[in-house]
């Protein structure tokens, strides 16, 4: 991303999910600016995961407009958007199992080069799509095991795979969906540290039930309660908030 660029990298106005009579995201608005990371909280049911997918293009909504890199994209499929620069991580694992960790990087590396369909081999001197995977590994502190089955390797590691992947594509926006989403105490740990490690010039969109972890890593945090946005701001002022402290512990709120 170039040095100076003022362009939001995401822009969400009205954003709104209807599903038959349930509104799963209701008039959502969100600025993530160059070299920010924002974190989306809420508890179970909260329409987080529903959110992440409309901002993926995975769904459209059912109003408002959704821009990525100053571009609207609001009707763009969900590979148009990847090609534009957004990459992402999945809250289910969508890893091939039975290949090799570098070679699922590999692929993901392969994906936008010309002859992205050729077979894959040893990485040889010269091979950048196999470099960048071998580098992507390391930022993602897992390249010891890149010659292990995926298959291998821990719920944890996977997580850390996962990343990788993504980082393999040269992202200028990363999108995080539940992350840390059964993760032990550990791993958990290990993957804050992952992400808090990454370039501070990739903006960073993460979707997280675990509000430590998330206000932990973001500059800026949306919480959002029945698919509604009930606070916004920094991560300080959102722990502090009333209606906030009332939808993760149950305290009453005064009116």
């Amino acid at each position: 991303m170039a040095d100076g660029q003022t362009e939001p990298v995401l822009r969400l106005e009205g954003v709104s999910r209807r599903f038959g009579g349930l509104v799963a995201v209701d008039g959502v608005s969100l600025t993530l600016g160059p070299r920010r990371r924002l974190a989306v909280i809420g508890p179970n049911g909260a329409g987080k995961t529903t959110l992440f997918r409309l901002i993926a293009g995975d769904v459209p909504p059912s109003q408002g407009r959704i821009f990525l890199f100053g571009r609207e994209v609001t009707r763009l499929p969900a590979h148009r958007r990847a090609r534009l620069g957004l990459s992402r991580t999945f809250q289910v694992s969508n890893l091939f199992a039975g290949l090799s960790v570098l070679d699922n990087v590999r692929l993901a590396a392969q994906a936008g080069q010309p002859g992205r369909w050729r077979r894959l081999g040893p990485v040889r001197p010269g091979d950048r799509v196999g470099l960048a995977a071998m580098e992507a590994l390391e930022r993602a502190g897992i390249a010891a095991r890149a010659g292990d089955r995926v298959a291998e390797l821990s719920h944890g590691e996977q997580r850390q795979l996962e990343v990788a992947l993504a980082l393999a594509t040269s992202p200028k926006l990363l999108l995080l969906d539940e992350p840390a989403a059964g993760l032990s105490a550990g791993e958990r740990s290990r993957l804050r540290e992952l992400l808090g490690s990454l370039p501070d010039s990739l903006p960073l969109l993460l979707i997280e039930h675990d509000m430590t972890l998330a206000l932990s890593l973001a500059d800026e945090v949306l919480c959002l309660h029945n698919g509604r946005p009930i606070a916004l701001g920094p991560p300080d002022r959102v722990r502090g908030d009333p209606t906030v402290q009332a939808v993760y512990l149950g305290r009453t709120v005064d009116a």
